[in-house]
Formats: structure tokens, C-alpha cells, sequence
């Protein structure tokens, strides 16, 4: 039994995500952890809320609510759809939990005593108009790299180049949108990030299997232009954990907090503490999974993020880790994603354009969205939503293959023997040729499965399905049935046997319809060993009930409804 350890980016506390945030991180993580949960491998998935930086702060303020109190709400939001798709963390924790404080804290320390923490003085923006120093996602301005013109002063999202706020060509307030802003002296403290430079290059070149993509981003950030360059980590804010060295007040640093970037990674240990905390384990428990010496030497590490976080969890998170100085587990394989764009754009929360996690709910299923969203996974370039595709997928891959092959076997036996596996005769030519097959196929599903590759999984997947439908064509049970009663038993009794198969090797992708199909079937999830033990699965006289419709087909009327619903102002 294989221990793998999960991690998907955490979102930002402010506000719903859209569904390009949720297949760029949290669903495919969710896959591969239901994937190896099926194969009988113990999983630890963790997930949390980033609850401190400058979006919290401002979406608090618009909220007209105390910062605390609104990350509070917004955990819960964002717990209950998460629930809703169902991502199935082993625990979804908050980044501003006292284990996250200490955790950080102690990070920091051991930093500072391994000589990686430099005190320096340097300008920062201070807007007259606010009357406060300006953390960098407080300032927006035009990216001097692309020229886009909604860069913060921490990073540009278009071109993902990370900034110091001084960069910005324009610079405004986030907050008031003033202009009026001037450089002061101030002081922070720096993680030294490039004396590791040597050794971070070394683990990612190591790194041979990990998506180009992931690697070419870590490798611009390490040598274009000056190189990785030593990073802030404290910022001039009210809400964050306060800058503590270990349990040791810091002096010169009072008033200020960590650095969002700095404690967010941090929260991944954290929250496997606070899950040991919610279900009454010792430490011990959680330091198997992230401590070489307590045990987490044979866990496969694997993080889930969009390309946009590729370059903190490249480089500064493991810069954090490897500067400590401390036994703690390093990761195994980053997958990063590319972008979601919506029907011919940018999903845009400013202007209502694109579909929200909570909307996505309210219309349809969550097996619709995650079937869709997972089938279409920006993996080695962008993707694009559209309702016509949507329609499409969900109308051919989920009703007419799956849902019309459950439909018709089992609708047929009832109307021609019972609610009842019949007998017939043993399997023949026909069976042997899709039992071979489907073991071709479910040995390229796993391999798929267990190396990432999504699209590719979901697409063998149909093709399994497909093999049902084809084999009920070429028998044509309904017509042989007319003259060979125990021939027609034979082809359903090897059919409805696909049923829990299908199933079982669903789950990951569709889990509610994989719940109703083994309940339908009276029999529970369970990985087939092999395809021929999967057709026999079912004894003869082994009731089950004919299904609801697994799967409604999207009109074109709803299409449209929801095209126009969601296309926000222009």
C-alpha cells in the first residue's frame, strides 16, 4: 500500500471561485485521490482557505465587515461548495489557524538562525490619500513587462512576472484608487532565497518527469534577467500572523505580519496538524506524512496548482523547507495547469461573465460540471468553455453512453426476466472479445490515471463506456431473445455485469452517479482486479433495481438560457 500525500493551491478567502479556479487545482487533486483511494492506497488530500494579504483585507472592507468575522463566513462558503462538488479533503483548514501562526513562526526562526533572514531598509508606497503604507496588492498599475494594465504590485497575472510595487508604470491605490501616492523608507524582513539558488536549480533539474510546463516556468523564474532574487516576507498590515522569531518577539518588526506567500504554503503543514487536532490524533499522526524522520520518507508527494502559483511552490516554499534545516518532506511532483477561458474570453467576477461554483450548483449536477471540466483540463495549453461543447459532452459522453447503456440492460431484463441477474449459458466468443477488450483499456485507464494524464484518462474511460453499447449493438439481446430465450439471459446477464464496473471506474471522475449506479446494482464500489472478474461479479439471482435516468440531456433551450445568463455585461 502506497501513502500519498495531496495537496491542492488554496484559494483566496475573498469570494466564490469560478470553474476555471476549480479545475486549475482542487478537482483534479480530487481525482487522483479518490484514484488512489479505489486502488487501496492511503491518502492524505489537504486543502485550505488563504485567509490573510490584501484580499482579504479589501473584500472585508467592501463587505462592510470586520476581516475576522468575514473569513470566518467565507470558510464556510467556500467549505460547503467544496462539499458541494465533492472534493473529498481529508481536511479543509484555514491559513489563519493558531497552527499556521506557530508553524510560521517557527519557519521563520529557523531561518533567521540558519543565517537566511536579512533586516532591510527599503521604499515603500504610502498613499496620502489612505494614510498608510501600501502593501504590494493594495498598488495597480500597468505591468512594465506586457503593458497590462491590471498588474499588482506583487505580480502580473497575464505574464505571471513577478514585481516589487515601485515597478508599476501608473501606479494607483486599490483601495481608493488615488493616485496621490509617494515612496517612504520602511523596514522588512528578507528571505535570502537567492543563496539557494544552486540547490533549488539542482532538485528541479532532478525533477525529470514533472510537466514541462511546471519545470520551464521554475527555470524562467531561477535564471531570466537577474535571477531569483531575494524575496519580502513581512508586509505593513493589520490582519496576518504577526512577525515572530519562533515564540520570540522580533524586534524593529512590530506592527507587521508575514507575507501572504510566505505563511499560504505553510498551511498545507498546518492544516494536516489541525486535521490530527479535529479527529483527537498526537502529533505523531500528523508528522508521518511531513517529517523524514517521523515516517514520511516512503510518502509520494504530489501538489495540484495553476501556473500561476508555479513559482512559489518552485522556489520559495522549498526554499522555506530547505533553509530550515529540518527533516521535513519536499515535493514529489508539481502538476500545474494552464487557463480556463469562458466562451470566447476571461471568466471576470467584475463583470458577472463566466459560470461561479455557487451557480454551477444551482443548474445542474455536480457530475455535469466535473465530467465536463475534467474531460477538458488546460493541461498542455489553455481550454476554453463553451455552453455548445458543454451541451455536447454531457448530451453524447454522459447520456447517450453511459446513461442509455444502464438504461437499456436494465430496463430490458425487467421487461423480459426480472429484477434478477438471469442465467443462460456461459460466456462465448462474443463476451471474451470485450472482456479483452476492456482489460486493454482499463490497464491503459490506470496507467493514465496514475501518471496524471486527465484528458487522456477521461477519454479511455469513454472508450470503455463505449465498449457496452457497442457489444449490446452487435448481440442485439432484444432480438435474440425472440428465438434463443437463454442466449439473450447470457448477452444481459454479461452486460448488467458492466454496470458495477462502470462504476467502480467512474468514481473518480463522477461520484454521485457511481454511488446511485452500485446502489441501483446492489453491490459496493469495489476496483475490479480484472475485467474477467468484473463480468462475473454479479451472481445469478443477485437482485437490483432499474435506475432513475442517470444523466438528462441539455435542450438547446436551456443552452441558451444559461448562455445568456451568464455572459455578463459587455
Amino acid at each position: 500500500m502506497a501513502r500519498i500525500l495531496i495537496t491542492s493551491a488554496i484559494p483566496y478567502i475573498n469570494g466564490i471561485k469560478h470553474l476555471g479556479n476549480l479545475v486549475g487545482s482542487q478537482l483534479p487533486a480530487d481525482l487522483f485521490a479518490r484514484y488512489h483511494r479505489a486502488r487501496g492506497n492511503e491518502v492524505m488530500f489537504i486543502c485550505a482557505t488563504d485567509e490573510h494579504g490584501t484580499p482579504a483585507e479589501l473584500a472585508a472592507a467592501k463587505a462592510g465587515k470586520p476581516v475576522e468575522e468575514y473569513c470566518k463566513e467565507m470558510h464556510a462558503v467556500q467549505s460547503e461548495l467544496a462539499d458541494g462538488f465533492r472534493l473529498s479533503f481529508d481536511h479543509y483548514g484555514r491559513s489563519s489557524s493558531d497552527r499556521n501562526h506557530r508553524l510560521t513562526q517557527h519557519f521563520a526562526g529557523k531561518l533567521a538562525d540558519a543565517g537566511l533572514i536579512e533586516e532591510v531598509s527599503e521604499t515603500q508606497v504610502y498613499s496620502n490619500a489612505d494614510g498608510r503604507f501600501l502593501p504590494d496588492r493594495y498598488i495597480e498599475g500597468t505591468c512594465p513587462n506586457c503593458g497590462s494594465e491590471d498588474a499588482r504590485g506583487d505580480q502580473c497575472e497575464v505574464c505571471t512576472k513577478q514585481l516589487d510595487p515601485t515597478d508599476l508604470i501608473n501606479p494607483r491605490s486599490a483601495i481608493s484608487g488615488s493616485t496621490d501616492l509617494e515612496v517612504r523608507d520602511t523596514k522588512h524582513l528578507y528571505l535570502r532565497q537567492s543563496t539557494l539558488k544552486d540547490k533549488l536549480d539542482a532538485w528541479i533539474s532532478s525533477k525529470t518527469d514533472w510537466p514541462i510546463l511546471t519545470t520551464s516556468i521554475a527555470k524562467k523564474w531561477l535564471h531570466d534577467g537577474e535571477g531569483l532574487r531575494d524575496r519580502g516576507i513581512t508586509r505593513d498590515l493589520d490582519w496576518g500572523i504577526p512577525v515572530k522569531r519562533g515564540t520570540e518577539n522580533w524586534p524593529g518588526m512590530e506592527g507587521k505580519v508575514f507575507y501572504v506567500w510566505f505563511d499560504a504554503p505553510i498551511e498545507y503543514i498546518a492544516a494536516t496538524a489541525e486535521w490530527a487536532d479535529a479527529n483527537g490524533k498526537v502529533d505523531a499522526d500528523w508528522e508521518r506524512w511531513w517529517r523524514t524522520d517521523k515516517g514520511a520518507d516512503d510518502v509520494t508527494y504530489v501538489q495540484f496548482m495553476g501556473k500561476d502559483n508555479v513559482p512559489f511552490h518552485t522556489l520559495s516554499f522549498p526554499a522555506t523547507i530547505m533553509g530550515s534545516d529540518e527533516p521535513w518532506k519536499l515535493v514529489d511532483y508539481i502538476k500545474s495547469f494552464n487557463y480556463l477561458n469562458y466562451d470566447g474570453g476571461q471568466f471576470s467576477t467584475s463583470k458577472g461573465r463566466g459560470v461561479f461554483m455557487d451557480q454551477a450548483l444551482a443548474i445542474l449536477p455536480s457530475d455535469y460540471w466535473r465530467w465536463w471540466l475534467l474531460s477538458h483540463t488546460p493541461e498542455s495549453s489553455d481550454s476554453e468553455f463553451t455552453w455548445d461543447d458543454f451541451q455536447a459532452c454531457v448530451n453524447s459522453d454522459l447520456a447517450n453512453v453511459l446513461g442509455n447503456f444502464v438504461s437499456r440492460v436494465t430496463k430490458f431484463c425487467r421487461s423480459k426476466f426480472s429484477e434478477e441477474i438471469p442465467a443462460g449459458n456461459d460466456y462465448g466468443p462474443a463476451e471474451q472479445a470485450v472482456i479483452d477488450a476492456l482489460q486493454t483499456r482499463l490497464t491503459a485507464y490506470e496507467t493514465y490515471m496514475a501518471d496524471m494524464e486527465i484528458r487522456k484518462a477521461a477519454s479511455e474511460l469513454r472508450a470503455i463506456w463505449s465498449l457496452g453499447n457497442e457489444y449490446l449493438q452487435e448481440v442485439a439481446p432484444w432480438s435474440v431473445f425472440k428465438t434463443d430465450e437463454a442466449a439473450a439471459a447470457t448477452q444481459i446477464r454479461f452486460a448488467l455485469n458492466l454496470v458495477p464496473f462502470y462504476a467502480a471506474l467512474s468514481e473518480p471522475f463522477i461520484p454521485d452517479a457511481a454511488d446511485a449506479l452500485s446502489d441501483a446494482m446492489n453491490t459496493p464500489l469495489a476496483w475490479p482486479e480484472n475485467v474477467a472478474a468484473a463480468v462475473n461479479l454479479l451472481p445469478v439471482g443477485h437482485a437490483f433495481s432499474v435506475p432513475e435516468i442517470t444523466f438528462a440531456k441539455i435542450t438547446d433551450d436551456a443552452r441558451d438560457e444559461m448562455q445568456a445568463k451568464f455572459a455578463g455585461d459587455s
